[in-house]
């Protein structure tokens, strides 16, 4: 009995072990957050989800003025792009104004488009086998 308890016990831990390594980290710094209020909502997108559907991976953390880091873990190499939202009044989602502007502070990786919705050829990154870091300025 002992010994498959001992068993049992190295296999789960091989697999845990296996479970926690299966990807890197990746890292974004948000800078210039204006103030305190809401949440700062991250998502990581793959070319099938950017700006069509909710990222393969969420977080959400309380704004607090000035920069905040946000980490994803276990993120499997591939291509990838993070949209970030200042959610100021709490409701999970971008506010626009009447004009079809939004209300809210938004972001992306890479480079942002001025003049129309960010695309996700502008906005991707590569993940290998060593961590990503980026930032993103309000």
């Amino acid at each position: 009995m002992k010994t498959l308890l001992s068993l049992f016990a190295i296999v789960c831990t091989l697999t845990f072990s296996q479970a926690q390594t299966d990807g890197v980290t990746v890292s974004v710094t948000i800078e210039n957050v204006l103030n305190d209020e809401g949440n700062l909502l991250a998502s990581l997108h793959t070319a099938e989800t950017f700006m069509k559907a909710q990222g393969i991976k969420m977080s959400s953390v309380a704004a607090k003025k000035g920069a905040v880091t946000i980490t994803f873990e276990n993120v499997a190499p591939g291509t990838y792009a993070i949209m970030i939202l200042h959610d100021a009044n709490g409701n999970n989602k971008m506010d626009f104004q009447a004009n079809g502007m939004p209300k809210e502070s938004y972001g992306t990786t890479g480079e942002m488009n001025m003049y129309g919705p960010p695309t996700f050829k502008d906005s991707s990154f590569t993940v290998a086998e060593e961590p990503v870091s980026h930032t993103i300025r309000f």
